[in-house]
């Protein structure tokens, strides 16, 4: 052995682990938490939809945000592999030496690294391995979306939705609409923009990011529908509205809205049920009882207001609720505005500042073995006129079972005032009625 030379006896042995490297090499990661947060699944507002477990609730799909429910994921530094650190008390080697060392160890790596290169492409040579990397990259896809599919859907409807940011009296909402006119008439829900009812401010936010201030035009809380109405544009991608009487249940539906403020998401899914009696604001009366379309497409927070779609891309409902049982998000059970109510309460909104609420003028409770029970009868009222007395047991209407009160009320409010409608009572017999129609009053 020389200085310059040290034998395998001189060098250091690891305690532990394989020779020539440290026993362990400590990873430090740190992590966020992944999405999640925000606010309850009942919809960013102090209001709430509530669906069972409560017998007619369920969440709003819109949201009020503090900060984003997203955190970065980081990941520490990596020790460096394979170094040791000298053994207390050896020798250091003289300057000049250890230079001499490192420039040889230097350029034997690279020479060493050179040669290993060079024969690693020796050996790859004329292999017949097939390897993804050498491919070369498809032709770029330019085909129009297959008719009939969510991508189509996607691409019809997007350039007609919209976030709206709503700010009131201390508190600040999210949600979602689209377009009905070229000249700003934006479909909402109710309990979307209500914070700004008293002086708030509405900000519309479009699809290729251009923003514009709004007011209410009109709004109706007992069927949870607003229109308002951007101002200083003109020539906007309104939407095809479609029809909701004729919907089945199994087909398929597209949802799009701004969940947790991420505008323009879509999703996908089926009809789950239709006619589902909701009660919307969670007050637990009859004041605002809907007649839901049940959907399993993702509706999260800010969904609300936006619109549920057939595969012809035409608007079929506006999507306004979740069920929440007891954690945030979605859970797969959300519901829709038919878009039948809602273009007749939007007509009402649009020309006459109000809506109007179809009524018999009867109040009504659940009967003990099923359908709605008669309680008292205004006099003059639809009901009156009809010969319903208090205690009739209405168990139809027309082809459609009434189960209870709030499904009696929601399919009344399916209906147009002026319309007549039968009902069949508990002992059998039919009454005509002529459905009545009165001015709803806003605060």
């Amino acid at each position: 052995m020389t200085e310059n030379d040290p034998s395998a006896q001189d060098r250091p042995t690891p305690a532990s682990g394989t020779p020539d490297q440290p026993d362990s090499v400590d990873k430090h990661a740190a992590t966020g938490q992944g999405p999640g947060g925000g606010p309850t699944a009942a919809d960013r507002t102090t209001d709430e939809f509530r669906y069972p477990p409560h017998p007619s609730s369920a969440g709003y799909a819109h949201g009020d945000y503090a900060s984003s429910p997203y955190r970065q994921h980081g990941y520490g530094p990596y020790p460096q592999a394979g170094v040791q650190q000298a053994p207390h008390g050896r020798q250091r080697m003289p300057g000049k030496l250890v230079a001499a060392v490192t420039l040889l160890a230097l350029l034997v790596g690279g020479g060493a690294g050179a040669a290993g290169g060079y024969l690693a492409a020796d050996l790859t040579t004329g292999s017949s391995a097939t390897n993804a990397l050498d491919q070369p990259p498809p032709a770029r896809y330019t085909a129009s979306a297959p008719e009939g599919s969510v991508e189509a859907v996607a691409a019809k409807l997007k350039p007609s939705v919209v976030q709206l940011q709503v700010q009131g009296r201390g508190s600040a909402n999210e949600g979602s609409g689209f377009v009905l006119s070229e000249d700003g008439y934006i479909l909402t829900n109710n309990h979307v923009v209500e914070a700004a009812s008293q002086g708030g401010r509405i900000t519309v936010v479009f699809h290729n990011g251009d923003e514009a201030e709004a007011e209410i035009v009109g709004r109706d809380p007992t069927t949870d529908i607003a229109v308002v109405r951007a101002e200083g544009v003109s020539g906007l991608t309104t939407v095809e509205l479609g029809r909701s009487d004729d919907l089945r249940v199994g087909q398929s539906v597209v949802a799009i809205g701004s969940p947790y403020e991420l505008a323009g998401t879509v999703t996908a899914g089926i009809v789950s049920s239709l006619n589902r009696p909701v009660t919307a604001g969670g007050q637990g009366d009859q004041t605002t009882v809907m007649d839901a379309i049940q959907t399993d497409a993702a509706i999260n927070p800010g969904n609300s207001g936006g619109p549920l779609a057939n595969m012809q891309g035409q608007v079929i409902g506006i999507n306004s609720a979740i069920y929440s049982p007891s954690q945030s998000g979605n859970v797969g059970i959300g519901f829709a505005i038919p878009i039948d109510q809602a273009r007749r309460t939007a007509d009402e909104i649009i020309e006459n500042g109000h809506a109007t609420q179809t009524y018999i003028g009867a109040t009504v409770g659940d009967a003990p073995n099923g359908g709605a029970r008669i309680g008292d009868v205004q006099s003059g009222s639809p009901a009156d006129k009809a010969g319903i007395e208090p205690n009739d047991v209405i168990v139809k209407m027309g082809d459609r079972r009434i189960d209870d009160a709030n499904t009696l009320v929601a399919a009344i409010r399916t209906r147009a005032p002026g319309e007549k409608v039968t009902f069949t009572l508990a002992d059998g017999s039919d009454v005509a009625v002529t459905l009545g129609g009165q001015p709803v009053t806003v605060n």
